[in-house]
């Protein structure tokens, strides 16, 4: 069975839910303290053992690219004023890895975006990190979701238990417990209706693919929104061949909501080793006030 040693990450989305920011930077750069929000999903993939990232983009999406790409006059700027943590830290971004870029040149679905990186994935298996998905975990939420593939070689879904409220927004699985934090899952729809839902487990963020979900892609209609949707090529799988899910240890933050970028910044703050202690004083004498 061969490793895994691709990922895939999809960030050719508008992010019209968090207008008015996005109409000119694209939320994958927006920042958490001082690194915006893709480093954290591609510092997860390294740190996941992952050799190859092909970052799916779109129209408005060139600094992302800008940002892993070296930058030749602040390097020499940071050399020149012995700022050399901040050069190191700066080269590290243009090294983490194998870095491609692909354009998603049609708006037409997260399945479509993810068909776009067909070639550079081949016959490996591959793991895909959502970009508006952001988990801070000990463990890196990727790394959980390899491990169980090497163990069964079937297709992997990072899942966490969502609200019944919320739900709707989501996918809903139908799953069976193996073992632990481990479950088969058989079948699955997208934003599903109350009378449609099969669990509260949903895929959030992170999943491992085998690349025959390619072929079904091919054949996969526009469901949801009128766009080519992963769900429903991955339910295929799970009705077929059945899927494990992961329900991963780790807190998520959905970067696609203005809440959920905020409490990303406030956290991540909080463990900065550089603005923890102060950033914390902050917060105390704040919550005073309110």
């Amino acid at each position: 069975m061969m490793r895994v040693k691709k990922a895939v990450i999809p960030a050719a989305g508008l992010g019209t839910r968090v207008l008015p920011i996005t109409k000119s930077l694209p939320k994958e750069m927006l920042p958490i303290v001082d690194k915006p929000a893709i480093q954290y999903i591609v510092e997860e993939a390294v740190s996941s053992g992952i050799k190859d990232i092909l970052i799916i983009t779109g129209r408005g999406k060139e600094l992302i690219e800008n940002h892993f790409d070296k930058n030749p006059e602040l390097e020499i700027r940071l050399n020149r004023t012995n700022k050399q943590d901040a050069l190191k830290e700066i080269l590290g971004i243009s090294n983490l890895s194998n870095i491609y870029f692909v354009r998603q040149k049609e708006a037409l679905g997260l399945g479509h975006a993810i068909l776009c990186a067909r070639s550079f994935v081949g016959e490996e298996p591959f793991a895909v990190l959502y970009a508006d998905d952001i988990i801070l975990s000990e463990k890196p939420a990727c790394k959980q979701l390899i491990d169980v593939y090497n163990e069964f070689g079937l297709g992997v879904l990072g899942v966490n238990k969502v609200s019944k409220s919320s739900i709707s927004k989501y996918s809903s699985l139908k799953v069976d417990l193996i073992r632990d934090n481990i479950y088969s899952c058989s079948d699955m729809i997208e934003k599903p209706t109350e009378s449609q839902i099969l669990s509260l487990y949903s895929v959030l963020g992170r999943c491992v693919l085998n690349s025959d979900v390619f072929d079904i892609l091919e054949r996969t209609k526009p469901g949801v929104g009128e766009e080519i949707q992963l769900t429903d090529a991955m339910k295929i799988l799970a009705r077929d061949k059945g899927m494990i899910a992961v329900d991963f240890v780790g807190k998520r933050y959905d970067m696609g909501s203005k809440l959920g970028i905020m409490q990303a910044s406030v956290e991540a703050a909080l463990s900065h080793s550089e603005v923890k202690e102060d950033f914390k004083n902050y917060l105390k004498q704040l919550c005073r006030k309110l």
